[in-house]
């Protein structure tokens, strides 16, 4: 994809469909290390744009480093206040890395399909035969469409109700069940 957000499309609707079993964030954030190797490759004009992260191999390295940076972010970030703009810390590891996982190989196969100098399989094999397997055009709609129904499917009332934060099984509403018992029984602080 020429533009890294085109690959959000397809996580956002897999993150909604799965009820967060995906995580959006660390899908997204595998998609922006993987192209950071592009746009270097581009800046210093190297041969070929899309090399070793664009492989299944170094895809799947660059999931792994994404879990592991959420890993330690998390530690960090759990020593800090409860804001909101932290709720990441709050996602179950698997959802990471299934998000990771998703993200890295949905990369590299939507970009098989639209550049030439890819090779997915390498070091095993240096072809590519998605290369152009459907018009440029088409894959571009397909992810921005995918992107649309996620979004719709989010902002349904019954699909918040289901996946958002203030669940009663939801992460964040069993942190802050605890932070009410540590608080102990005539606290009359609320917690939010």
């Amino acid at each position: 994809m020429p533009i890294t957000p085109f690959h959000f499309g397809p996580g956002g609707l897999a993150a909604v469909a799965t009820r967060r079993s995906v995580s959006f964030l660390s899908f997204c954030a595998a998609n922006v290390l993987i192209d950071i190797e592009s746009l270097y490759n581009m800046v210093t004009r190297q041969p070929r744009v899309h090399t070793l992260l664009h492989t299944y191999v170094g895809s799947t390295l660059a999931a792994g480093t994404i879990v592991l940076a959420f890993f330690l972010a998390r530690g960090i970030a759990g020593r800090l206040p409860d804001w909101w703009l932290l709720r990441w810390r709050y996602l179950q590891m698997g959802a990471v890395a299934a998000g990771a996982v998703l993200g890295a190989w949905s990369h590299v196969l939507l970009d098989s399909i639209m550049h030439s100098d890819i090779t997915p399989w390498a070091p095993f094999s240096r072809t590519n035969g998605l290369y152009h397997l459907v018009p440029t055009w088409l894959l571009h709609l397909g992810c921005v469409a995918a992107g649309i129904v996620g979004l719709v499917w989010w902002m349904l009332p019954s699909t918040k109700r289901c996946v958002g934060d203030r669940s009663l099984n939801s992460p964040v509403r069993r942190h802050q069940n605890q932070r009410r018992l540590r608080q102990g029984p005539g606290s009359n602080e609320e917690v939010v």
